[in-house]
């Protein structure tokens, strides 16, 4: 499976999935929806995200749930079972229209403090001021609203078969894009759950935003950011926020399950201790991240994980060593191959006050380029074994590929070395 297609299938699932289900069952009789059920789901759903996105220290998803909560419960009070019914209505449902969708870009882009005081205050300032803007725009006798939240070439019939105001569709729209832009970066379920949540928020007010209808969608999307939590949870627990390979407790799983024929590769990044300390943690941490890309793509079935420091694990189901050694080779060519920048701006911090740093040479194994930045080579050592009569437990296993992998690097680093301590592949220095 491609990495776009397992990309596509992270964010459609379970959040689109979910609000397809719900669209289903609102529009077939597979499963009746009473409006019982559908209020008891809704409260279910609420009650349970607010809790868990505060147990997380979500404040984003807390602040979104809250928001169509306080939504829902404006377009109640003000209109009534019908929102459309009646200008005070339509005002109530075209001001929360807007706010709906400007609230999940708002709550979202906002910087992830938790639930520390300055942080929640901001946030409580923000939620009052637009219900006291509700309040005052829903009040008999406004009758001008309308005509502020939809283009003035919209007639009152057209607005009613659009349900939602132009100027809120758009801004629906713009948050569509920028959440998929975000998943698409940063890979977080928060991002797609948001996506999804917004959807099902659009078509509760398509449906006129209050009613049976439109709690179900509602409460579907409050369901897809409370499993949003439960994923992100899990995602920092099994895998690693640096590189985004899976971590040191997904590894351990896995090789808990392995059967009888299996290799283990320990890869090891050569120099790093030595490359951090000349260029500073945060080149460190981009050459992990370059290392970790190559290793997403190792061939041969592997399962790679960072375990540590900068230190990889590479698992093949299946295979002995000899069938992973080709595999292996290929990545150890390929990140010996692939070209580092470090930027000459970082260098110059390290220098003393008052010394030339525009002429400073390269270091020993580094080039400056046209633009002044320095090209260096980063290589792995990579030692493998396989599950044999002498290495039964997949400890020993380990064990053996940490033997290999001492072994490749007293023979000068920069090769794949297996168990039997044989020089199985190998490339010309360090």
């Amino acid at each position: 499976m491609s990495v776009r297609h397992t990309t596509a299938m992270a964010f459609l699932v379970p959040g689109g999935l979910l609000l397809l289900g719900t669209a289903v069952l609102l529009n077939t009789s597979i499963v009746p929806l009473t409006t019982t059920a559908v209020h008891f789901g809704y409260v279910a759903a609420f009650a349970t995200g607010l809790l868990l996105a505060w147990r997380f220290h979500s404040t984003r998803v807390f602040f979104i749930l809250l928001t169509l909560v306080l939504a829902e419960q404006a377009l109640a009070f003000f209109s009534g079972p019908n929102p459309l019914s009646s200008i005070v209505g339509h005002n109530a449902f075209a001001a929360v229209s807007l706010l709906i969708p400007f609230n999940f870009l708002a709550f979202s882009l906002a910087q992830e403090r938790g639930f520390t005081a300055p942080s929640v205050a901001s946030r409580l300032l923000l939620i009052l001021l637009e219900s006291v803007f509700v309040a005052v725009i829903s009040r008999p006798g406004q009758v001008g609203v309308l005509h502020l939240l939809a283009p003035a070439w919209l007639s009152r019939h057209s607005l009613l078969w659009l349900r939602i105001p132009v100027p809120a569709l758009a801004l629906a729209l713009a948050g569509f894009l920028i959440f998929a832009l975000r998943y698409l970066r940063y890979k977080k379920p928060v991002e797609a759950g948001s996506f999804w949540s917004l959807m099902a928020a659009v078509l509760a007010l398509h449906n006129d935003g209050v009613g049976r209808v439109p709690s179900a969608y509602l409460a579907s999307g409050a369901v897809i950011l409370l499993v949003a939590v439960v994923e992100t949870s899990y995602q920092m627990a099994y895998h690693d926020e640096l590189t985004t390979l899976p971590a040191r407790r997904a590894f351990n799983e896995v090789i808990a399950g392995l059967e009888t024929q299996y290799a283990i590769a320990i890869v090891d990044v050569d120099h790093f201790k030595r490359f951090n300390d000349t260029y500073g943690h945060e080149t460190g941490d981009d050459v992990l991240r370059m290392v970790a890309r190559h290793l997403a793509g190792v061939g041969g079935g592997g399962k790679p994980f960072r375990c540590g420091g900068e230190e990889f694990s590479i698992v093949f189901p299946g295979k002995c060593a000899e069938e992973a050694l080709e595999s292996l080779e290929d990545l150890r060519q390929t990140i010996e191959q692939s070209s580092f920048t470090v930027r000459n701006s970082l260098d110059r911090r390290s220098q003393p006050r008052g010394s030339d740093r525009r002429k400073r040479p390269p270091r020993k194994g580094g080039k400056y380029s046209s633009s002044g930045s320095e090209q260096v080579s980063v290589t792995v050592s990579i030692g493998v074994a396989e599950s044999s009569t002498r290495n039964r437990d997949v400890d020993q296993v380990i064990r053996a590929a940490d033997r290999a992998l001492y072994c490749a690097k007293e023979s000068g680093r920069n090769r794949v070395e297996v168990d039997d301590r044989k020089r199985a592949a190998s490339s010309g220095g360090p």
